[in-house]
């Protein structure tokens, strides 16, 4: 069975090859990232099926967009997407393990952007593919930011979304890093339902953290004003 392209306003994601499809926590990211730092240059680590790097080209006007995929179905698919997209000319996918990109690229850039696969136990599917791009080992925390601040400009942005749990010990990782939180989100689906993700920017500049709380949805299919707002520029229905 195909899996059917994913249509937004914009531009389309096809998604047959890739383990990862289309989520809510990508739209979430990439239509919460800030860009009142007007970024010229953006890279999307583990791009999947390359919709972070893309709505960010919907987004802003920076003159590149790099992404960068492991998984060689993964990046056939993403380079597909940026082709078939209005701003081919601005994005542009690398297929490389992050390691690898760093010693490589003397690039450095504005804006750094990932939703990382990450993995808990409670999440085993029995297929393969989809369990090694949810594991988390197959990009560890510390080597992520490690890498990420090597690659960020002085007064860049990293902006990740990770599960709410995992808080606390991603920014004492990333403070190691000298790298300091400036604004989290904590996401909820729903207003009483436990907190679920958090939505972190992070500079190389210690501040006051702006902190807020987002729930999804009022009941299912309802969607909050504040969930509506930040992704109604992407989402056909909204």
């Amino acid at each position: 069975l195909m899996a059917k392209p994913f249509y937004f306003k914009k531009f389309s994601i096809s998604q047959d090859r890739c383990a990862m499809k289309v989520g809510t926590d990508s739209v979430l990211l990439g239509a919460w990232c800030s860009l009142n730092h007007s970024p010229k240059t953006i890279l999307d680590i583990g791009s999947g099926t390359g919709i972070l790097a893309l709505i960010l080209a919907q987004r802003s006007f920076a003159e590149i967009i790099d992404a960068i995929e492991i998984e060689a179905e993964a990046y056939k698919q993403c380079v597909h997407n940026f082709e078939s997209s209005n701003w081919a000319d601005r994005l542009f996918c690398y297929h490389a393990p992050l390691k690898e990109f760093i010693v490589e690229i003397d690039e450095s850039y504005d804006l750094i952007i990932s939703n990382p696969p990450f993995y808990t136990d409670n999440f085993k599917s029995g297929n393969k593919v989809r369990d090694k791009a949810r594991f988390e080992e197959a990009l560890p925390f510390k080597e992520l930011l490690n890498s990420a601040s090597k690659l960020l400009s002085k007064s860049g942005q990293i902006n990740i979304i990770i599960p709410f749990k995992e808080e606390t010990n991603f920014i004492s990782l990333a403070e190691k890093v000298g790298l300091f939180p400036s604004r989290i989100t904590r996401v909820r689906g729903k207003k009483d339902s436990p907190l679920k993700r958090s939505l972190i920017c992070l500079t190389f500049r210690s501040q006051k953290i702006d902190i807020n709380e987002l729930a999804i949805e009022i009941t299912r299919h309802q969607y909050t004003d504040e969930y509506i707002d930040l992704t109604k520029d992407f989402y056909l229905k909204l």
